[in-house]
């Protein structure tokens, strides 16, 4: 009958043929022989040994566990962010507590207090409330939302980015532009996608317009606005730029139910980058964001002892890359 027995420090002792401290120390990363150390490692992959860093961490007054908060799944970026922290946090030695927090402020007040009880060491969160209270003593990384001061935020430049969007579509001879958010009513450094594409098209002398929903609205709007703008089956306007790839795509299945044609009528550009998880190509031309540099950046400055050092925002570089729905050249 085979055994189920979990493996001990003390099973790895014997197998090593060492001491039970040997084997503590080389678990606790305390130096010893270098013979000793490959006995132990040996010895503890062959019998399946693993640290059980909950209780390790309960006894030293720390752990290894790290909240990720994140508003939805439903969105691919969040998803995607969610995957990109939780292994980059696995690379540093720890492992992630997923909450998804559904908007609900509530939620984010149980991750704060998970922290204070000392069942976390921090959080890496990207919160929809303003109002969120964060301790001084807890360590706390946001995305994209400013908390408070002492607190750092990593993102994207969404700035530059806006702007790159708007010159891309300049630059692949768009005459008449158009702007279309839908997100929240929080303010973020995500507003900034629209201040970057509106100082191009003013900076260019290019005419343009902009709609902005909050995520509570429906899409209808947008619909209206592109009926209403379609003429004798032509629009008049020529370029479009998506706060979302999620939106981008929306708006190309509709312009193309309403007949335009998505590059050759009206190129679109989204933001984010997201790949299709099918066939991995992108879902849109698009601006991309850098979402494993978001994510080291994000562990390393909640896991940085000195945070006097830290900027309070931190905003990396995004690029354009082709995905179909931009002439190409």
């Amino acid at each position: 009958m085979a055994s189920h027995h979990t493996p001990t420090m003390k099973d790895v002792a014997r197998e090593a043929g060492v001491s039970l401290g040997t084997v503590s120390k080389v678990i606790n990363g305390i130096p010893v022989g270098e013979s000793y150390k490959k006995r132990v490692e040996e010895a503890a992959e062959k019998l399946g040994y693993q640290v059980n860093i909950y209780a390790k961490g309960l006894k030293a007054q720390v752990n290894h566990f790290i909240i990720l908060m994140m508003p939805t799944l439903r969105h691919p970026f969040f998803a995607t962010l969610a995957d990109s922290l939780a292994v980059e946090l696995y690379k540093q030695g720890y492992r992630s507590f997923l909450t998804v927090t559904n908007y609900d402020p509530k939620t984010e007040e149980k991750c704060i207090s998970m922290v204070r009880q000392n069942m976390a060491s921090g959080i890496i969160a990207l919160t929809y409330n303003p109002d969120l209270k964060v301790d001084e003593t807890i360590p706390f990384v946001t995305i994209d939302r400013h908390c408070k001061a002492g607190v750092p935020c990593i993102s994207s430049d969404n700035f530059g980015g806006g702007k790159l969007a708007a010159e891309k579509l300049i630059e692949k001879g768009c005459k008449k532009l158009l702007f279309m958010r839908i997100g929240s009513a929080v303010s973020s450094e995500v507003d900034k996608r629209s201040a970057g594409f509106e100082y191009a098209c003013r900076l260019h002398n290019m005419d343009f317009d902009s709609i902005y929903l909050d995520d509570d609205d429906t899409e209808e709007p947008f619909y209206q606005y592109l009926k209403e703008h379609i003429k004798d089956g032509k629009p008049d306007f020529d370029g479009v730029f998506c706060n979302t790839d999620r939106l981008a795509c929306l708006v190309r299945n509709r312009l193309e139910d309403e007949g335009i044609r998505v590059p050759e009528d009206v190129q679109i550009i989204g933001y984010d980058g997201m790949p299709d998880y099918i066939t991995g190509k992108m879902l849109c031309s698009s601006i991309v964001q850098p979402i494993e540099l978001i994510a080291q950046t994000a562990v390393t400055a909640l896991l940085n002892s000195d945070k006097v050092v830290l900027p309070a925002l931190m905003a990396l570089p995004v690029h354009f890359a082709e995905g179909g729905t931009t002439k190409e050249g």
